[in-house]
C-alpha cells in the first residue's frame, strides 16, 4: 500500500549491523527506502550489507560517542544516496549491574551511547530537515522507560531520558515538518536479549510469565513498527512512544 511505502526516502540506522538495527534496516529497505547503516565494528556491517543483497543499502563505520565527528559523518552518509530523510537512533548497549555497584563512569558511558550520541546526530540532521520541511526521527527506547526493571539503573536513566526527549523535540520541531517518535521494544529475540537472559533462567521465565502472548517478539516486529512510524500512514503521529511488547507492560 502506498501509505506504507518509503520510496524516495533515505534512512540512516545507527547500530545497524546486528540485532534490532539490522532488522530495522531490512524492513526500511523492503518498504522502498535507501538505507545507510552504521556501527563501531566494520565486520557485522559488511555482513549485513551482503546479507541484504541490495544496491540500495550501504554501510559506514562510526562510533556515535565520537560526538565531534557527528556532522562530518552525516555528510558522508548523505553522500551515499542523497540527503537523509529518516534517522533511527538505535545504537546502544545493555549493562546489568546492581545500583550499589554502579558508578559515575558507568552511568556516563551508557548516557554517551544512548542519549548524547543520538542527540549529536539528531540536532544537525534536524537542521537540514527543516529546510525541506520534512523528516522522520525515531529513537529506540525500552521497556525500562515504561516499567521498573532492577539492576539496569544507568540503562533506565538513558532510556527514560530518550522518552522525554522524544516528546520535547516532537513539539519543538513539528512546525518544521519533522516528526519525532520512539519505539519501546519489549523482550525481543536479539543478541542483547540473550546476553541479558541466557545465564538467568529465573528472570527469563518471569518475563515470559508476565507477557500475555507468552513468547518473545521477533526483530522484524520492531522493523515493521519503524516502517509504520516513518511512513505517510503515520503522518499525523509525533511525540509518541510505541510500545511493542506483546502486552507485557499492561499485564499484572
Amino acid at each position: 500500500m502506498s501509505n506504507f511505502s518509503l520510496n524516495g526516502e533515505v534512512a540512516l540506522v545507527t547500530g545497524g549491523g546486528t540485532g534490532l538495527g539490522k532488522a530495522i534496516a531490512a524492513s526500511l529497505l523492503e518498504a522502498g527506502a535507501k538505507v545507510v547503516i552504521t556501527g563501531r565494528r566494520e565486520e557485522p556491517l559488511k555482513e549485513t550489507v551482503e546479507a541484504l543483497g541490495s544496491e540500495s543499502v550501504a554501510y559506514l563505520q562510526h562510533d556515535v560517542t565520537r560526538i565531534h565527528e557527528a556532522e562530518s559523518f552525516l555528510e558522508d552518509a548523505a553522500a551515499c544516496f542523497g540527503e537523509l530523510t529518516i534517522l533511527v537512533n538505535n545504537a546502544g548497549v545493555h549493562r546489568k549491574v546492581s545500583a550499589f555497584d554502579d558508578d559515575d563512569e558507568g552511568l556516563q558511558s551508557i548516557l554517551d551511547i544512548h542519549l548524547n550520541g543520538a542527540l549529536a546526530l539528531t540536532r544537525p540532521l534536524a537542521r537540514k530537515m527543516m529546510t525541506r520541511q520534512k523528516g522522520s526521527i525515531i529513537f529506540i527506547s525500552s521497556m525500562a522507560a515504561v516499567i521498573g526493571i532492577p539492576q539496569v539503573t544507568a540503562y533506565t536513566a538513558a532510556k527514560s531520558a530518550i522518552a522525554g526527549v522524544t516528546k520535547s523535540l516532537a513539539v519543538e520541531w513539528a512546525p518544521y515538518g519533522i516528526r519525532v517518535n520512539a519505539i519501546a521494544p519489549g523482550w525481543i529475540e536479539s543478541p542483547m536479549l540473550h546476553k541479558a537472559l541466557d545465564n538467568d533462567p529465573e528472570r527469563k521465565n518471569k518475563i515470559l510469565g508476565r507477557t500475555p502472548m507468552k513468547r518473545f517478539g521477533e526483530a522484524s516486529d520492531i522493523g515493521n513498527a519503524a516502517v509504520f512510524l516513518c511512513s505517510p500512514a503515520a503522518r499525523f503521529i509525533t511525540g509518541h512512544q510505541l510500545v511493542v511488547d506483546g502486552g507485557a507492560s499492561v499485564s499484572f
